[in-house]
């Protein structure tokens, strides 16, 4: 998704915002990333039109922040948005300076700090989602036999 609201294209006039030492291009939401918008962020607004015009305007306000300061992949939108995305440099692409452009993947929303207190320290969180995931997966095996 391109900044819909420029309306002509100046070779002066950037058409990327800056994130992470990035400059990102363009977004793309996964489908995953589009089901989770709609399970913990808003399921009024789920198109993808709307979570990208979100994004792109957060990104132009400098609202979205790495989590953790060595993190690369898991970024705080507004102080309490969690969201968890990859950078690719989108081939041929560069800035007038020749620098890459990059292109921003939403993998996933994990949800808001507000609301799940869980997402505070993301480690306990994941080791806790793998152990209920494993002692789900061994209670149905013990089913199977």
């Amino acid at each position: 998704m391109r900044d819909k609201s420029m309306d002509r294209w100046n070779t002066y006039e950037p058409f990327y915002v800056h994130c992470n030492g990035m400059k990102i291009a363009d977004i793309v939401i996964t489908d995953h990333a589009q089901s989770r918008w709609a399970e913990r962020v808003d399921d009024q607004q789920q198109s993808i039109e709307h979570i990208c015009s979100f994004l792109w305007d957060r990104l132009k306000k400098e609202q979205i922040q790495p989590y953790y300061s060595r993190a690369k992949d898991v970024y705080l939108i507004d102080e309490d948005l969690v969201m968890v995305a990859e950078f690719f440099e989108i081939n041929g692409e560069t800035d007038i300076a020749g620098n890459p452009l990059h292109k921003m993947v939403v993998i996933t929303f994990l949800g808001k700090l507000s609301v799940d207190i869980e997402l505070r320290d993301l480690k306990t969180y994941y080791s806790w989602l793998r152990h209920s995931r494993r002692m789900t997966l061994m209670k149905h095996g013990r089913k199977r036999k």
